[in-house]
């Protein structure tokens, strides 16, 4: 049993574990818990110096949080398997981090938010819809119903918060007009373009697309930010993402057919980075674009663009998609990198106080959840601490 486990976590630790042996030692983590714990315990003494943050007394401790929560979200979407957080510390040696937290489950009491002068509180659906006239509709005010109903062109907000756009069909032959749909700090939205394709914005991002794409040779959207599409196929008329980031050349022209991907291409970012979760997609950096596609990626790959140079890597697509499904995701990521994540969701400036941390963190956190529950778990790892200011964090060692 003990020989099989150590073949399990190894094979994971190389990346190399198919689904029936994830499943089976997901089984093994249920039966023989101890056996699972030892192994790791060992694996620690083995390859992390005694100066590791990770506490190898309250180990057992630990590893009772991780699966007792895994445990409580095996009924819904597990954005992060088990298997992952089971062998967090083959992540830490295989990555060389220095720092890791674990996840505490619903039920505990959030006695953590008295260590905070104030709380804040998470983001929610919010947007404003420029029309091409340069009138702004606010989508968090509006009611549900008809927004507008001008020139072939009906918007309506459903009762959900989501909208839509439909064109009418005589609207052939007219020019269309472009909107932008954007989301503030602190704000998310989803809206369904006169195609059909389904667009989530996150935090602090913009959409311009046209009022209709009736007799138009391709799909032409710009994104500035962060979004999720889900694009309706139309193999006569390509649908192409335009975005675009001030420095480090990450302008990049994405092309699909029909298919799901994300883009993160943030203008505080040094890398834009495209996730396809199903079909096909051709990317070019956009100084590129009069030649050919650089790339095409296929389900499971991401590219990530930065001067103007791009690399294609097996993607980590729970991860990249956690925001739109209620989540934050930190794996193998600094602190500042998660600060930056923090500060578009609640809305909230950063700044930074003596020597940070360099260390890796590797968790999950509901985005839902006032700000101190991200920044408590984050405190678990003894490297970082915070101070909360009106709308300001601050990031101490």
């Amino acid at each position: 049993m003990d020989e099989r486990i150590n073949y399990l976590l190894l094979k994971f630790e190389k990346g190399e574990l198919s689904k029936v042996e994830t499943d089976e030692l997901l089984e093994l983590t249920d039966q023989h818990k101890s056996d699972v714990t030892n192994a790791i315990e060992e694996m620690i003494d083995a390859e992390v110096p005694s100066s590791s943050v990770i506490d190898k007394n309250n180990w057992s401790a630990v590893f009772e949080n991780i699966v007792s929560v895994d445990k409580y979200s095996r009924g819904r979407s597990r954005l992060i398997p088990l298997v992952r957080w089971v062998a967090a510390a083959t992540i830490l040696i295989t990555l060389g981090l220095g720092a890791w937290f674990y996840f505490e489950t619903s039920v505990q009491k959030d006695t953590h938010k008295s260590r905070y002068a104030n709380d804040i509180l998470p983001g929610g659906n919010d947007a404003v819809l420029t029309l091409a006239d340069g009138s702004e509709i606010s989508l968090t005010d509006a009611g549900k119903g008809e927004l507008l109903n001008i020139t072939g062109v009906r918007i309506v907000k459903m009762a959900d918060g989501q909208v839509v756009y439909s064109a009418d069909p005589d609207f052939a032959g007219k020019v269309a007009q472009l909107n932008t749909i954007t989301t503030p700090r602190g704000g998310q939205y989803q809206v369904n373009l006169p195609d059909g394709t389904r667009v989530w914005l996150n935090a602090a991002s913009s959409l311009k697309f046209p009022t209709s794409f009736t007799n138009l040779k391709e799909r032409k959207v710009e994104l500035s930010g962060e979004a999720y599409f889900e694009v309706a196929k139309n193999k006569a008329q390509p649908f192409k993402v335009i975005s675009s980031a001030d420095d480090y050349g990450r302008a990049q022209e994405t092309e699909v057919l029909g298919t799901h991907f994300n883009i993160n291409a943030y203008d505080d970012e040094v890398e834009t980075k495209t996730t396809l979760l199903e079909g096909a997609v051709r990317i070019a950096a956009r100084q590129n674009i009069s030649n050919k596609y650089d790339v095409v990626l296929s389900s499971g790959q991401q590219a990530v663009l930065t001067n103007n140079k791009i690399k294609i890597s097996t993607a980590d697509t729970e991860e990249a998609v956690a925001w739109k499904n209620g989540n934050f995701v930190f794996a193998n990521e600094k602190i500042e990198s998660i600060m930056r994540k923090i500060s578009r969701w609640y809305n909230v400036d950063i700044v930074y106080e003596g020597k940070i941390t360099d260390n890796n963190f590797v968790g999950t956190v509901q985005r839902f959840k006032n700000v101190s529950e991200a920044l408590h778990i984050l405190e678990l790892t003894k490297t970082v601490h915070f101070r909360i200011e009106g709308r300001r964090i601050t990031v101490m060692p």
